[in-house]
C-alpha cells in the first residue's frame, strides 16, 4: 500500500503537533518512525489511521483514508497498549474482534502467535500483564495482516526476550507476506536491522526520509592514535569521541571524500560504520537549547 501525505497539519488547541508535513512512502517496506518525545509520531500514525481528519491532504493507494471504510478497512495501527478489546473481555475474544473487523485476517497465525508469546487465551484483557498486554497488541497487528500495519511503540512493555521474538517473526512474516509496515520505536538500535527505509520527525516537522543504509553511510567511526584522529576530523562534524591511552575513536557525521579516504589510510587510521540511533540523535539536536 503506498502512501502520500501532503501539507499534513495536526493541531491540538493552540499546540501544533504535524506541522505542514509531506512525504511519500512507495509500499512493501519495513519503515522505522523515529522522533523523539513529542515529536508527532503517533498523531502522525492515527492520522494515517484515519482517526483524525487531516488539514492537508493523507492517501492510501491514491484514496483519502478519512471517513472511507474502504481504504480503514486495509489499516491497522496497534498503539502501546492495545484498545482492540475491552479490559473485561478474554483474549479468545479479542481475537474474534481482529477477526470480524480484518478481511486479511489469519486466525491460524493469531493463535500460533499467542501460544509464543504465551498469552492465556481466557484470562481477561485487564488481568494481563504489561507485556503481555504489549504481545497481544502485535499478536492483533501481524494477524490483521493488514496491507498497512502500524506499530506504535508497541513492544515496550515486552521484556528483552520476547521483544527479540517479535523482532524474528515481523521478519519472517514480512517476507512471506509484504505489506507496508510503520513502525515507532525508542528502541532504535534493536530494530535497526529490519528498517529498510527510515523517515525522522522533530517538533512535527519531517527532518529527513532516507533508506537505513544510505543514512548509516553518513555516519563514520574514525580509530586510531589521538593525535591523528584530531588531525584527521579537525574540521568534521564530530558526534562524540572516546579515548583509551593514547587511541581515540571519533563518530563523524557527513560523507567522506575521495582524498579524505586516502589520508586516513596515510595515517593508519581504521574507518568503520557508526550506529543508525548516534545519527538520528545527531539529526534531532536542540540548537542552542531548542527544538
Amino acid at each position: 500500500m503506498r502512501v502520500d501525505v501532503s501539507g499534513l497539519t495536526v493541531r491540538y488547541g493552540d499546540v501544533t503537533a504535524v506541522d505542514d508535513m509531506s512525504f511519500s512512502l512507495s509500499g512493501n517496506k519495513i519503515y522505522g518512525l523515529l522522533g523523539r518525545n513529542g515529536s508527532g509520531k503517533t498523531s502522525l500514525m492515527s492520522t494515517l489511521a484515519g482517526y483524525r481528519r487531516p488539514i492537508g491532504s493523507v492517501q492510501l493507494d491514491g484514496e483519502p483514508v478519512f471517513e472511507n471504510a474502504g481504504a480503514m478497512r486495509n489499516v491497522c495501527l496497534v498503539r502501546h497498549t492495545p484498545d482492540a478489546a475491552d479490559k473485561g473481555d478474554k483474549v479468545a475474544e479479542a481475537l474474534n474482534f481482529g477477526k470480524a473487523w480484518r478481511d486479511t485476517w489469519d486466525d491460524t497465525y493469531a493463535h500460533e502467535l499467542v501460544e509464543l508469546f504465551k498469552i492465556p487465551l481466557r484470562t481477561k484483557v485487564g488481568e494481563l500483564s504489561l507485556g503481555q498486554r504489549s504481545a497481544l497488541g502485535v499478536v492483533i497487528g501481524l494477524a490483521s495482516r493488514s496491507p498497512l500495519t502500524m506499530l506504535d511503540e508497541s513492544h515496550l512493555g515486552m521484556d528483552t526476550p520476547t521483544r527479540y521474538a517479535f523482532y524474528d517473526t515481523l521478519l519472517n512474516d514480512f517476507m512471506a507476506h509484504p505489506r507496508t509496515i510503520i513502525i515507532s520505536t525508542h528502541l532504535i538500535e534493536e530494530l535497526a536491522s529490519l528498517l529498510e527505509e527510515v523517515v525522522i520527525i522533530d517538533s512535527g516537522r519531517l527532518v529527513l526520509q532516507e533508506e537505513a543504509d544510505v543514512l548509516r553511510s553518513r555516519g563514520t567511526e574514525v580509530t586510531g592514535s589521538a593525535s591523528d584522529v584530531d588531525e584527521f576530523t579537525a574540521g568534521l562534524t564530530v558526534l562524540g569521541s572516546k579515548s583509551l591511552g593514547r587511541t581515540k575513536a571519533a563518530m563523524v557525521y557527513g560523507t567522506l571524500d575521495d582524498s579524505q579516504l586516502i589520508r586516513a589510510r596515510q595515517l593508519g587510521l581504521e574507518l568503520g560504520p557508526i550506529a543508525l540511533q548516534d545519527l538520528f540523535v545527531h539529526l534531532t539536536e536542540p540548537v542552542g537549547g531548542k527544538r
